[in-house]
């Protein structure tokens, strides 16, 4: 019994053994199941973690080398822009001064831009500028780290591009040298060439070109415009427009450039304004100003007149400016939309008070012959005939509101005054001032059965047996149609267009000695210059030298004369042109061709006052639609014309109560202060006295001439009426074109 119980206990506990073998093993399954499910997990992460470090690693070095090719590239493709950032920048806009450094005209078709030294820029802006764009800009890189990073974290937080974080280095390498696209790539190309810049240029180089070129809106390019601008302030010797802004001004202007049109103060105000207190802020924040400044400078800038818009005047003197720019594009080789931003200063020839002083006497003259004469305009022009520098050229008297210019660009009837061209042609080939012609009628068959040509006096008379002194003095068209007889229609114009008149209206024919051809009273001007300098043409010229912005000239005129006649020949005009005895028959004693310095009344009166020696001739042409006077003195030439835009004719005026007076008045104006002078006797001529048929003369000739003289006035006169009796000479002054 008790043997069986003890089996049965045995049997109970080898069950038990086997129960926690049997629980055991099942455990150690569960276990191991468990263990190798998590080695795999630990696994396929280990295996994750590997591929995505790897995949990180390949990443990082694929950014780190399309990184490095895309500085390498941008290096390659930049670098030169680099080393030449000062030449590659916007240029100035073209500037043009008058001889005596006035400016009279802009360029401003590309805006305006007036490059400064950092050194005449007002401190308040360098510093508001720095505050505000770049607070980090004398001790950063070119960027800044800091920036960036806050600059991302905005713009990722927002969404889209709220701020750009770029330097004034990086800004100064978008405007200039990669573009301004919205693009990742243009801004790291601004990240990586702006150590690049910073190693090459100083701080301050990169400030100055930064300020100089910068758009502040208002087509203000640069400091100096904007200064203009916005605030009116002029450019003075040696004290530059942008010198001259105060805190508040300088405030204004650097809240401009991150958003142009945004804060422009004259479009947005208060944009303008809460952006001028941002700047304000961060300039005192970063201890460039005091609280009291900050306040005084708000102040300022709500006062009603704050803002005074600059506005460029190029109607200064409208026609030589236009004149002096067609002049320029020829002289550089390039056209004249390619010169707005060419850098170019342009010093011109033009004497602006002078002009101004001119004009004012042509519109006092004018006004006085509108109501009764119906002569509404006049144009002049003045030349220094020993350079060919035009000194005036107005091409109306009212060029701020009509642009049309009668003096270069108007063709107009010469007149009486194109006669001095067919007479030096007959005195170069031998013929005299002392020369006899028959004044009396004259008929010359025409071909193809049209009528014949019969030229007539002004004053429709015959003066007879004459000398061609007297028949030019007096201006008397029969003797001159006879003279171009002589020496025919082609030499004639060939002599009229070596002494230079460069274009003309019309078909030359005898009738072109009494100004039927049309031309420039420019080209008229200039032609009688070259007998003013003894027969040497100097074309005229409005420009005297172009610099560019580095100061170097880039264009100077080097006047250069021209014989065109002999100087002999070219004295023999004037002789007769300044001989006021000569010309007293037709236009008495006191005419406003003679350069006397005290009034007509006083003069007729018997006190002249200084007269100054003078070569002068008047021209009307047909029908009284222009008017000339053309003279000169030792010092200068001047043309006048006066009549009608719209070319109707004028009521009983010719040149000496017409062009005349203005040309008077301004020939006087012009010589103050210049010495007397007669015209010199050049070597080669002597005075001689001819007996002619019916007629003694002493007179100038040519030495080789004298012997011939007696018989060359047959060949003049073979068309003529010889001995036809003179008038006689009237006792009232007759006028004549």
């Amino acid at each position: 019994m008790i043997d069986e119980k003890k089996e049965e206990l045995q049997a109970m506990q080898m069950k038990a053994r086997h129960l926690k073998r049997h629980l055991l093993r099942k455990n150690l399954r569960k276990t191991n199941t468990r263990m190798e499910g998590g080695w795999r997990g630990r696994r396929r992460l280990i295996i994750v973690s590997v591929v995505v470090v790897m995949v990180v690693l390949i990443s990082s070095m694929s950014v780190l080398i399309a990184a490095g090719a895309t500085m390498q590239t941008t290096q390659q493709q930049y670098q030169h822009q680099i080393t030449t950032l000062a030449d590659i920048l916007p240029k100035d806009n073209l500037k043009m001064y008058d001889m005596h450094g006035k400016l009279i005209y802009q360029m401003v078709d590309s805006g305006l831009q007036t490059s400064v030294p950092l050194s005449s820029v007002s401190p308040f802006l360098v510093k508001a500028e720095v505050a505000t764009e770049d607070a980090t800009f004398w001790s950063n890189p070119g960027f800044d780290v800091t920036g960036i990073v806050r600059a991302a974290f905005d713009d990722l937080s927002s969404g889209h591009v709220v701020s750009g974080a770029s330097t004034i280095t990086q800004q100064l390498i978008k405007n200039a040298i990669v573009g301004d696209d919205v693009s990742v790539t243009r801004k790291l190309q601004e990240i990586m060439l702006a150590p690049d810049v910073t190693r090459y240029y100083t701080k301050s180089q990169i400030l100055s070109m930064y300020l100089n070129t910068i758009y502040y809106g208002e087509q203000a390019y640069g400091a100096d415009a904007a200064a203009f601008t916005y605030f009116n302030l002029q450019d003075q010797p040696g004290k530059p427009a942008a010198s001259q802004l105060d805190l508040a001004q300088a405030a204004m202007l650097a809240g401009i450039p991150s958003a142009p049109i945004g804060r422009d103060p004259y479009l947005h105000p208060q944009a303008a304004y809460a952006r001028l207190q941002d700047v304000l802020g961060r300039m005192y924040t970063q201890h460039y100003i005091t609280r009291a400044q900050e306040a005084a400078a708000l102040a300022e800038a709500q006062k009603p007149n704050f803002l005074h818009h600059g506005v460029v005047n190029n109607m200064v003197a409208p026609h030589f400016a236009l004149y002096a720019l067609n002049e320029l594009s020829q002289d550089v080789h390039k056209p004249i939309n390619s010169l707005a931003r060419s850098g170019y200063t342009v010093y011109t020839t033009l004497d602006l008070d002078l002009q101004n002083k001119v004009l004012a006497i042509a519109q006092q003259h004018i006004a006085e012959l509108v109501q009764s004469n119906n002569v509404t305009d006049a144009a002049e022009v003045l030349l220094d005939q020993h350079n060919g520098a035009i000194r005036v050229l107005l091409g109306n008297i009212n060029p701020t509101k009509n642009q049309f210019d009668i003096a270069a660009q108007g063709y107009r009837q010469p007149g009486s005054s194109f006669k001095p061209f067919v007479y030096v042609t007959a005195f170069e080939e031998g013929l005299s001032p002392g020369t006899p012609v028959v004044d009396g009628p004259l008929s010359i068959p025409m071909c193809c059965g049209q009528p014949p040509y019969q030229p007539h006096n002004y004053d429709l008379r015959y003066h007879g047996l004459i000398t061609l002194r007297t028949a030019l003095a007096n201006s008397f068209n029969i003797p001159a149609v006879k003279l171009l007889m002589q020496t025919g229609v082609n030499k004639a114009m060939q002599t009229a267009q070596k002494m230079g008149i460069t274009s003309y209206e019309g078909t030359p024919t005898y009738s072109l000695v009494l100004g039927s051809l049309s031309v420039h009273l420019l080209d008229m001007t200039s032609a009688y210059g070259a007998f003013a300098t003894g027969g040497i043409h100097i074309p005229p010229h409005a420009i005297d030298s172009v610099k560019d912005m580095q100061g170097h000239v880039v264009f100077s005129t080097q006047p250069k004369g021209v014989r065109v006649v002999t100087p002999q020949s070219a004295y023999m005009i004037t002789s007769i042109l300044s001989d006021n005895a000569a010309r007293t028959y037709e236009f008495g004693p006191c005419s406003s061709l003679s350069l006397y310095s005290n009034s007509t009344y006083d003069c007729y009166a018997g006190n002249p006052g200084t007269v100054r020696p003078a070569a002068v001739k008047t021209g009307t042409s047909n029908d009284f639609r222009d008017n000339w006077t053309i003279g000169y003195t030792s010092d200068y030439v001047m043309g006048v014309w006066a009549g009608n835009d719209n070319n109707t004719p004028m009521v009983n005026v010719i040149g000496v109560t017409g062009a005349g007076p203005i040309w008077h008045d301004s020939m006087l104006l012009a010589e103050q202060g210049k010495p007397v002078q007669n015209f010199p006797v050049p070597s080669g001529i002597v005075q001689a006295t001819i007996h002619y048929p019916g007629i003694t003369t002493t007179d100038w000739y040519m030495p080789q001439y004298v012997t011939t003289a007696a018989a060359s006035w047959f060949h003049l006169n073979l068309g003529g009426a010889y001995g036809v009796t003179p008038t006689k000479t009237p006792t009232k002054n007759k006028k004549n074109g």
